[in-house]
């Protein structure tokens, strides 16, 4: 962690900051916006009003704060033209996250550090005036009924307020990977039509995160590729000698590429490879977004059925620590000499990174 980076990245874009502002800045990085969500109905029709006034501008659309928490800048937003309801459900997504107070006094730490070595464009002895102002200040509400003795959130100072025009909701940084998908999606989108975004890409590279996560900013519907794993019956040599052989290609095909891209639910058999049989059925639901998410859902053979194809890539290193850590070194080891060549096969053979709309790799 490096606080002090962010100190000086915002000090640069906002020279206008005061003491009053780093310690929000202190604030949001440590806990977060859960103190902005105890009533959900005025949280959003506060984000109406700030978003109706906000100018669409072709800016930076987040700004990072620290390593978790970013700010995503509604101007940005709005000039992107993606639906203000999936800025409040990464808004809401992301608060409750944090709530270290640890963390509170080292940011106001490093703050005044960079304050006593010139970094920021005020002294150590305003900032010390103003902590000491702060530190006087009543608990918030949720801290007096919950008994603590945090301090309490503080507004942008008159002086940055003029200035900058503040005006930005925060979030989790690991929801800005999404961004760049979200954003595109809401460009192909069609009214009463799916859109369908396929995630392919390396094991471990967070593809079923990225759907998860996706699922709930878009109420989408899932697809995964897991269901389709081969039954006993196909894998035989000259199956797996097929580049994307590793997959249950001919009942995707039949059970879900028909339907996929129809307003109407459907349902598809699940094969599961702990029982090796099939086990039960996935009801797809019908809705605006549909994903589909695993290895080999961008295979050839299923044509251009995806309105967005989404590849995620990771450093083979890193890849085996993150296997590793999910599945044990047993199973790592398993993916390094039979699931892993597979997927390089089908991946070197059908060119799906080269191919695909978006490419994002796992750092």
């Amino acid at each position: 962690m490096n606080f002090g980076k962010y100190l000086m990245e915002q000090a640069q874009r906002h020279p206008s900051v005061q003491p009053q502002d780093i310690v929000k800045m202190c604030y949001q990085a440590a806990y977060g916006a859960e103190h902005l969500l105890s009533d959900l109905n005025g949280a959003r029709r506060y984000l109406e009003e700030e978003y109706a006034a906000a100018e669409a501008k072709d800016m930076e659309l987040y700004e990072n704060i620290s390593d978790h928490v970013c700010r995503i800048n509604l101007s940005a937003w709005k000039y992107t033209g993606m639906p203000l309801e999936w800025l409040f459900r990464i808004f809401m997504a992301s608060a409750g996250a944090r709530n270290q107070d640890s963390l509170f006094d080292e940011y106001q730490n490093e703050a005044g550090k960079a304050a006593e070595e010139g970094s920021l464009p005020f002294g150590i002895a305003d900032w010390e005036r103003y902590l000491e102002e702060y530190g006087n200040r009543p608990p918030s509400y949720s801290d007096r009924m919950s008994g603590k003795t945090v301090n309490s959130p503080v507004h942008h100072s008159a002086r940055y307020r003029e200035a900058e025009k503040p005006a930005y909701r925060l979030a989790d940084r690991r929801y800005t990977r999404l961004l760049p998908v979200l954003e595109e999606a809401a460009h192909r989108s069609v009214p009463g039509q799916p859109c369908v975004i396929a995630i392919d890409g390396r094991a471990a590279s967070g593809k079923s995160t990225m759907a998860q996560q996706l699922s709930k900013i878009l109420d989408a519907s899932v697809v995964r590729m897991d269901d389709f794993f081969l039954p006993p019956d196909l894998r035989t040599p000259e199956r797996y000698a097929q580049p994307g052989g590793n997959v249950h290609y001919e009942r995707f095909l039949e059970e879900v590429i028909p339907y996929i891209s129809v307003p109407e639910c459907f349902s598809y058999r699940i094969f599961n490879c702990g029982k090796m049989d099939y086990d039960g059925r996935c009801r797809v639901e019908s809705r605006q977004f549909r994903i589909v998410e695993g290895s080999y859902s961008c295979h050839p053979l299923f044509g251009r059925y995806a309105s967005l194809t989404v590849c995620l890539d990771v450093e083979p290193q890193e890849q085996m620590h993150r296997i590793s850590l999910r599945n044990g070194e047993a199973m790592a080891e398993l993916f390094r000499k039979k699931w892993i060549p597979l997927e390089e096969e089908y991946f070197e053979a059908y060119r799906i990174r080269e191919k695909a709309d978006i490419l994002q790799i796992l750092s």
